[in-house]
């Protein structure tokens, strides 16, 4: 005879052809592992879809590279996120198709030197043209220093103004440009740390060179957390935006703010080695990044393969909702501004 124990049982997962995504991901739920902290993810970000609440997106690795950028896009689009941080590479690397050129279906036992021979870099198994890219460093750069005033920018600033440019001009939609149409703000607090960085420095014996305020993007971000009713995060990875997004819940500690009330992370790290990649949501309640109370789950797996899960069931959710998602609305400029809150479009 079982004996009565205090916790819930597992459900073995049984196969029914007419489950949605969404319905498998419920039913994983309740069995274990990785599946169990999917189906855990699809949960807490619904509880944030039916809050008032900012959500936040930290975008790492080599995800548009990887084919992610339509996701990223999609959530921008349809106000499933708030605000974006990334780093600069899957923002250039977006530019690089938006423009009109893909990524490339490759192998990571291809010879290196014959790709280097041929003007292709390599992610992995994934090409890219290097002619290409040398032909965005040199548009960004044009643009940047053409269109903008000599002024110090926010990351937030230059890419809203990017994104601007990208939706009147680019062949196809992507991040930057569904940002802007969606008025949602994109931080990169690492842009010089890439192909960015790359374009800017380019231009020969400009006085001065273009400038980034980085500290004013630290200002702002501390300031849409302090203005949220609540807040919850989506980490991608991890790396420098999951730890830009994390300082801002410490600068405005001291304001009473009480750590995020939801958190999702898809990681491929783990915690043992130390790094805030792969750090746990537990360990960030020790530095009050997380609340004490939060619906959390972290996600032990390569997010191309959680991603295009998570998010296709995310999406029929917020499409099923009865009431339209209240949004977080922003007042873009030189400076940036919760406003309030609104019902989505």
């Amino acid at each position: 005879m079982t004996q009565q124990r205090p916790y819930p049982p597992t459900e073995p997962l049984v196969i029914d052809p007419t489950d949605s995504v969404a319905d498998v991901l419920t039913k994983m739920q309740k069995i274990s592992f990785q599946g169990r902290s999917l189906g855990l993810a699809y949960d807490v970000w619904q509880q944030m879809l039916t809050d008032e609440c900012t959500i936040w997106l930290g975008l790492s690795g080599a995800m548009t590279a990887g084919g992610m950028r339509n996701i990223v896009s999609y959530l921008l689009r349809h106000r499933l996120i708030d605000a974006l941080v990334s780093t600069g590479a899957n923002l250039f690397h977006d530019i690089y198709e938006c423009r009109g050129t893909p990524h490339y279906i490759g192998s990571p036992h291809e010879d290196d030197l014959k790709l280097r021979a041929a003007h292709l870099d390599r992610v992995y198994d994934t090409f890219l043209d290097e002619d290409v890219f040398r032909v965005i460093d040199r548009w960004v750069m044009d643009w940047a220093y053409g269109s903008l005033e000599r002024r110090p920018y926010t990351s937030r600033e230059f890419l809203f103004e990017l994104g601007r440019t990208l939706a009147e001009t680019a062949q196809q939609d992507g991040i930057l440009s569904s940002a802007y149409k969606a008025k949602v703000p994109v931080f990169c607090p690492a842009i010089a740390d890439s192909s960015f960085g790359i374009a800017l420095a380019g231009r020969d014996k400009m006085t001065p060179p273009f400038q980034f305020d980085l500290v004013r993007d630290v200002e702002e971000t501390a300031s849409l957390f302090e203005s949220s009713r609540e807040t919850g995060v989506i980490y991608i990875g991890g790396g420098t935006p999951k730890n830009f997004i994390q300082q801002a819940a410490v600068v405005v500690e001291q304001k009473e703010f009480k750590g995020h009330k939801y958190a999702i992370q898809i990681t491929a790290d783990a915690a043992h080695w130390g790094g805030l990649s792969g750090c746990t949501f537990t360990e960030a309640k020790s530095w009050g990044k997380i609340h004490p109370r939060a619906s959390m789950t972290t996600v032990r797996s390569d997010a191309t393969v959680a991603m295009p899960f998570l998010v296709t069931a995310v999406a029929a959710f917020a499409e099923s909702m009865p009431v339209k998602r209240r949004i977080p609305v922003f007042k873009h400029g030189v400076t940036l501004a919760l406003e309030g809150y609104a019902a989505a479009e």
